[in-house]
């Protein structure tokens, strides 16, 4: 064969597919606001938005807090939604802060293995007792930032919300 015939053989089987995130940076905050109070504060506020819709705390700190929420849709399927909220200084006198707020959703699926094994007994003869067992997982099946303006609006909305009860509910 020649080599422009293995050359073109090559090619015929390399398909190389290429994802191309839909990403457009611009200065629209569809993920971040700006907040008249400390980034303790304001994280502080966002801690309380998220405890208040069920959100379970796994990380807090003065610039970061981060919540988790399991949901159950469907029998064989589960939810997972972690928000995570950063809040940084935008103003030199640290008295406006910025709050950027990311939430993911993992998707899990119910997978039905089935094991079975059997023992043969050698004394007896051929005899062969089948044993068999199954077992169940929750494997990840997709993982998305959630990209909906009206998720975060809301949630800027109650971080508003607990802000409004001033600076002594936030006295840590």
């Amino acid at each position: 064969m020649g080599v422009a015939t293995l050359a073109g053989l090559a090619g015929c089987n390399a398909t190389v597919s290429k994802f191309e995130a839909p990403e457009s940076f611009g200065s629209v905050g569809t993920y971040s606001r700006l907040f008249d109070a400390t980034p303790g504060q304001t994280c502080e506020a966002s801690r309380r938005a998220l405890l208040s819709q069920g959100y379970v705390i796994t990380t807090t700190a003065p610039d970061l807090v981060e919540g988790k929420k399991s949901f159950q849709p469907e029998a064989e399927s589960h939810l997972q939604m972690v928000v995570r909220v950063v809040c940084v200084p935008e103003a030199n006198n640290g008295k406006v802060s910025l709050g950027f707020v990311t939430a993911l959703q993992d998707t899990y699926a119910l997978r039905k293995t089935n094991n079975s094994a059997s023992l043969g007994v050698g004394a007896i003869g051929s005899v062969s007792l089948p044993f068999s067992a199954s077992s169940e997982s929750l494997v990840k099946v997709g993982s998305e930032t959630i990209s909906k303006e009206g998720f975060y609006e809301s949630f800027f909305d109650l971080v508003k919300r607990y802000m409004a009860l001033g600076e002594d509910a936030f006295s840590n």
